[in-house]
């Protein structure tokens, strides 16, 4: 069984030779994994099985074989009180256009046991930390899709759940929207102590958010580690300049540059962010530093940045799969 980072040794979540068949598929096959407390990542490519397992761990869809517990409670046989301690995003949309976030997450926070004043309170304060004070009254028909990821969102927290299931909750959303979801996610563990399952089909989402990842592929566990694990920092180094009026495109002459002192140097697409603008180049020691400090200066370019990069999961996952052969093209780009 593949272990995780254990707080106070508990476990939040723990699997067996847990299986899901399906007539045609099989969605999880003899999974086996630990989750301790902190912020998950549960990371495959669509239809790798992650919704699946969710619902089992709710209770809400039995297992075809092997065992599971949530916060130290079967599933297959506690799955009402474990739905009183857990707070669960859907990957579907799900909210009714007709009334206001209010409404709807007072309705929820009912539904899991609050008293009425305090439910009204609850949703308050949970719709103030999402960001949808201002709005709460408005019906959630009006909402853009941001907006109703955020409605989600609240009524998954507003019960003060021990532990989140979170099933894509970007989806639907622009990069700024992306970036606020995950800072959200992020602090609900920080601030509030709530531990977090959040499942992705984008690696490099859940590398800046997540303490720990787990990989699956074919409903079969890839890898599992830290977050630290995945992304070592590297010997490369990655350089990002200005343009000038001189030097309209200052990366390739930049490039020029350094190949003429010969230093082999890549952009830094390859699957990475940075469209171009970045180089990438085997750092020799401060040496390399200093040259290429010089040669910026002496074209007359700005440096933006110079530092060593890290590896992303994206490319540690890829080296994985290709190892296993096991290549999902959907689950290894997003980085």
């Amino acid at each position: 069984m593949v272990q995780l980072t254990i707080v106070d040794d508990v476990t939040v979540i723990a699997t067996e030779s847990l299986s899901k068949r399906f007539p045609r598929v099989t969605a999880l096959d003899r999974l086996s994994v630990d989750v301790g407390p902190g912020v998950t990542g549960l990371v495959g490519a669509n239809g790798a099985g992650k919704s699946t397992l969710i619902k089992i761990l709710l209770g809400l869809s039995p297992a075809s074989e092997g065992r599971a517990e949530v916060l130290g409670l079967d599933v297959a046989t506690k799955g009402a009180a474990i739905r009183e301690r857990v707070g669960y995003m859907p990957e579907h949309d799900c909210l009714p256009p007709d009334v206001s976030a209010t409404e709807f997450v007072v309705h929820m926070a009912r539904m899991s046991g609050l008293p009425p004043t305090a439910a009204r309170e609850r949703t308050a304060d949970t719709l103030r930390h999402v960001g949808l004070y201002e709005e709460r009254y408005r019906p959630i028909g009006g909402y853009s899709t941001g907006m109703k990821q955020r409605v989600k969102l609240a009524q998954a927290l507003v019960h003060d759940p021990q532990l989140v299931f979170l099933d894509e909750p970007t989806n639907g959303l622009d990069p700024v929207g992306r970036d606020e979801m995950l800072g959200l996610i992020r602090r609900i563990h920080t601030d509030f102590g709530i531990s977090v399952l959040v499942t992705s089909h984008l690696l490099g989402e859940l590398e800046r958010t997540c303490d720990h990842v787990v990989i699956i592929d074919g409903g079969k566990l890839l890898r599992s580690s830290s977050t630290t694990d995945f992304t070592q920092t590297t010997t490369t180094l990655a350089i990002e300049v200005t343009d000038s009026d001189a030097h309209p495109d200052g990366t390739r002459v930049v490039r020029e540059a350094l190949h003429a002192r010969g230093v082999e140097v890549l952009d830094g697409t390859n699957g990475l962010p940075g469209a171009g603008h970045i180089l990438l180049l085997t750092a020799q020691g401060e040496e390399t530093y200093d040259l290429v400090r010089d040669v910026v200066a002496d074209l007359g370019l700005g440096l933006v940045r110079m530092e060593q990069r890290r590896h992303h999961i994206s490319e540690v996952f890829h080296s994985d799969a290709d190892e296993q052969d096991m290549t999902k093209e959907a689950a290894v780009h997003g980085g």
